[in-house]
């Protein structure tokens, strides 16, 4: 897996989650987890992982990565959205539910979000990552799409209606934090994902030696400290459900 501050995270607490289970696999459910982009690595690691999403596309191409890379035994893939998850999560409860890029696209964020809760096992964690609504705003300005970003910036959801725009909703780091303390989930971080790799110029990167590393090492630093994670391209929740 990568090492940003994302994937720093869930590592610690998938080890942490080996050493509660007396080393035995940690379970991870991967909510709207499609192709595997977060379950495959994981699987890697020696996670066994369920991911429920309801392409049977998504879920073909996942079983295809997963058979590529040597992990088709650890991943389990299931046809369902949010509304099954009582159905289809793993026996106790996972130790890890991610949904990651889930959030922006459901009906009903609140249910949601109780519905991941459930699905983990007690003292488990909830982790979502969300496109962030100030992101986008300064994406599209910077682009010279003014326009764009002030609709983005009045409207109280993030979006923009009447566009291709597929997304139903941005979050702000405050907004996150409150809808995860309402579903009864005890917030730990709130952190940002890209704070500014999105934003720095390939060609800036490949100016001079080390700039990369160091692009690198700016980001985790800047991933939890305000202003600076406040313009990430994705916000990243970390959450654990009540013992």
């Amino acid at each position: 897996m990568r090492s940003d501050a994302v994937h720093r995270v869930l590592e610690t607490e998938l080890a942490e989650a080996r050493r509660r289970r007396g080393g035995e696999t940690p379970q991870v459910l991967d909510v709207g987890g499609g192709s595997g982009v977060w379950a495959v690595p994981l699987a890697r690691q020696g996670c066994v992982v369920t991911v429920v999403d309801p392409s049977p596309n998504a879920l073909a191409t996942l079983q295809r990565r997963a058979a590529d890379a040597g992990v088709a035994e650890r991943v389990k893939a299931l046809q369902g959205d949010t509304d099954a998850l009582p159905s289809l999560r793993p026996r106790g409860g996972a130790d890890l539910v991610l949904g990651h890029g889930l959030l922006e696209y459901v009906d009903d964020v609140p249910s949601s979000l109780r519905a991941l809760m459930e699905a983990a096992s007690a003292g488990g964690v909830v982790s979502v990552l969300v496109a962030n609504r100030y992101a986008a705003v300064l994406a599209r300005a910077l682009a010279g799409r003014t326009h764009e970003a002030l609709r983005l910036f009045r409207d109280p959801d993030g979006r923009l209606e009447g566009s291709a725009d597929t997304v139903q909703r941005r979050f702000d780091s405050e907004t996150l934090r409150r809808m995860l303390e309402e579903a009864g989930l005890t917030v730990e971080a709130v952190q940002g994902q890209s704070v500014l790799s999105d934003i720095v110029a390939g060609s800036v990167l490949e100016s001079g030696a080390g700039a990369a590393e160091a692009l690198d090492e700016l980001e985790l630093a800047a991933a939890d400290r305000p202003p600076l994670r406040d313009i990430a391209t994705r916000l990243h929740a970390f959450a654990r459900t009540p013992s």
